[in-house]
């Protein structure tokens, strides 16, 4: 990045895909270069989140998955501009964020 005041805000997700979509929402939307955005578990262990979603979720026509790891919710973090922060922070929360830091 090119301006030296940067902050990292960070947001968990309850699902893999309300992260996913926040990913795509910062890269399309908000024009963040996607080598400053990263996710993995907010735990130790792999997990899909803390609620089924996406292609692990019931249908119509499928019973849901049930061998998807679900233990901690999926976070998201992104290093930005400073003056950017609030437009993230809004994003993130828009999107389902059940919890946001900056540091």
């Amino acid at each position: 990045m090119s301006d030296v005041s940067t902050k990292t805000v960070t947001a968990k997700f309850a699902t893999r895909e309300a992260a996913y979509l926040a990913v795509e929402y910062l890269v399309q939307k908000l024009n963040i270069d996607r080598t400053d955005i990263f996710v993995q578990t907010s735990g130790s262990d792999n997990s899909s989140g803390v609620d089924i979603s996406g292609g692990d979720a019931p249908t119509v026509d499928e019973d849901g998955r049930g061998d998807a790891p679900l233990g901690s919710e999926i976070e998201v973090s992104a290093d930005i501009a400073s003056s950017h922060e609030d437009a993230v922070r809004a994003a993130f929360g828009d999107l389902g964020a059940t919890e946001l830091s900056s540091s």
